[in-house]
Order: C-alpha cells, then sequence, then structure tokens
C-alpha cells in the first residue's frame, strides 16, 4: 500500500447517535454515584456524605468519535485519559 493512500474516515456521528450517547453517558454517571453512595459511612444515621464522582469512563457502545464531538459541542468535558465529565445542570 503506497503512503498517499489513507483509510478513508469514518463518518460523522449522526445527531441521534449523540443524544442516545449521553443519555447512556448520564445512566452511568448516575448508577456509579449511586453505587458509590451506598458504601458503609454515607446514610442518614452517619455523618452523611455524597458522592465525590464527576468523572468516568464512557460506556464502550460508541465510540471515541462520538465523545470527543460531544466534548466539542460543551455538553461533556474531557477530564484526562478516557475521563469524561457532565457540563452544566
Amino acid at each position: 500500500m503506497a503512503e498517499s493512500e489513507e483509510k478513508p474516515s469514518p463518518p460523522p456521528p449522526t445527531k441521534e447517535e449523540l443524544k442516545l450517547a449521553l443519555k447512556a453517558f448520564r445512566k452511568r454517571l448516575n448508577l456509579t454515584r449511586l453505587d458509590d453512595e451506598s458504601r458503609l459511612g454515607y446514610g442518614p444515621m452517619s455523618s452523611g456524605g455524597r458522592s465525590g464522582v464527576v468523572a468516568i469512563t464512557p460506556p464502550n457502545q460508541f465510540s471515541p468519535a462520538v465523545w470527543q464531538e460531544l466534548a466539542r459541542q460543551g455538553k461533556l468535558k474531557h477530564a484526562g485519559g478516557t475521563m469524561y465529565e457532565l457540563v452544566g445542570p
């Protein structure tokens, strides 16, 4: 294969794919936070405390290009490595 031949770039993610990916990200983040809060030491009879989880590795059902596009749009923030965090409410 010659150097001038390049692999065609994959098509950009569709709006529907971005919407589904963001929904899956929110669900994974909420489940991760609930799991963290269910440890001993949290609860109404203890000193309390909320989950400190703010960034997660996004679901692998979607390509990295989807997460990069959501970060470019300002809906997610790249937190380093493979971690992303939710922006805004």
